[in-house]
């Protein structure tokens, strides 16, 4: 009798386990214009090397400091999962990190993202990362490189994740972190486009609990067009502040909303007074508060309510700043000020959200 012998196996390729290195190959070649039109100087080289170079130009610098910065988006992503819109998300990425950077006085220069899914759609990728393009030329940085990650297994079907990462750049003798604010100082606050990239797990939750409508109006617009408004990015309109006004401190208001947030930039021997009444709770925060419900100091400790940017500066020069900052398409409010205290709460409110 002839031996039995066993078929041969047929031969594996990444793509058979889920990867297709031609796919992220396309996605690459479909977003090198949108990476090419965030250049500015000091960039060397362009998408598809192994790492992202950038000449700091030493004659514009004395003492040359650099402010990075890395964040995400949160679970706004099932937002624009949920909604299929994905041509802001990436704007919100961007303006995470580089709002993050600018409060320190540094100028960012350039950004990096991470894309991560099961299974690459590229025309899914391409919209988020000319998002992430949109958002780096707002905030005047380079989009220098990136990573996308196809992981089989790890995501849901149409899932993906973001990360971002950005370099800023500050004279050493201009940045800015708060040790000068002192009692007399007038807080600024500059509005938020809205719910902007924080407390999304609680927004679920609310709309869940209200029946899971997005359609639903909220102030003239969908709930869901409301909800996918990106991120307000600050990074042009506070360079320009800086370079004619004394800013003395800045709060990026993200995850722990004001109450948590300001402090972060407050010296020893200082607490800041809020005057609630300062500013109107916009439609969408009011929806939000009335249908958890949500107590205002849960509210003003998970969303910024209304203000993504709290400027310090001293009451002198108050007025003048607001100017500045309202010729470069700001709306400011006149929120607070600083008073000298000791105590342990560093926030005090008046007043009443409305």
């Amino acid at each position: 009798m002839t031996p039995m012998h066993d078929e041969p196996k047929k031969t594996l390729t990444y793509r058979d386990a889920g990867v297709d290195i031609d796919q992220g190959a396309a996605l690459v070649d479909r977003i090198k214009p949108a990476a090419k039109a965030t250049a500015r100087p000091g960039v060397m080289g362009g998408l598809g090397g192994f790492g992202g170079l950038f000449r700091l130009a030493a004659k514009d610098y004395v003492d040359p400091i650099l402010v990075s910065g890395t964040d995400g988006v949160g679970t706004k992503l099932k937002i624009a999962i949920d909604l299929d819109r994905h041509d802001t998300i990436g704007i919100d990425l961007v303006a995470m990190c580089v709002n993050d950077v600018v409060v320190q006085g540094a100028e960012p220069l350039f950004f990096l993202d991470y894309f991560a899914t099961g299974a690459l759609d590229v025309d899914t990728a391409a919209t988020v990362i000319n998002g992430i393009a949109e958002g780096c030329r707002l905030a005047g940085c380079a989009l220098l490189g990136g990573e996308t990650a196809e992981m089989p297994d790890m995501y849901a079907a149409k899932h993906y994740d973001l990360a971002g990462f950005t370099v800023g750049v500050v004279e050493a003798s201009k940045v800015i972190d708060g040790s000068r604010i002192a009692p007399g100082d007038v807080i600024l606050g500059l509005a938020s486009s809205g719910v902007h990239s924080n407390g999304y797990s609680l927004v679920r939750r609310i709309v869940a609990n209200d029946g899971g409508d997005y359609s639903v109006d909220v102030g003239g617009r969908t709930l869901g067009d409301a909800l996918i408004v990106p991120t307000r990015i600050y990074v042009k309109p506070l360079l320009e502040a800086f370079a004619h006004h004394d800013v003395r401190g800045l709060a990026h208001i993200t995850g722990g909303g004001i109450t948590d947030n300001l402090p972060r930039v407050l010296p020893d021997g200082v607490v800041a007074h809020i005057d609630l009444a300062g500013w109107s709770l916009p439609p969408l925060f009011r929806w939000l508060r009335d249908h958890g419900p949500v107590a205002e100091a849960e509210m003003l400790r998970t969303f910024n309510c209304g203000l993504g940017m709290l400027v310090v500066t001293p009451a002198a020069g108050a007025a003048a700043l607001a100017k500045t900052l309202e010729a470069q398409g700001e709306t400011v409010f006149t929120v607070g000020r600083i008073a000298a205290g000791t105590g342990a709460e560093r926030v005090i409110y008046s007043g009443r959200l409305a």
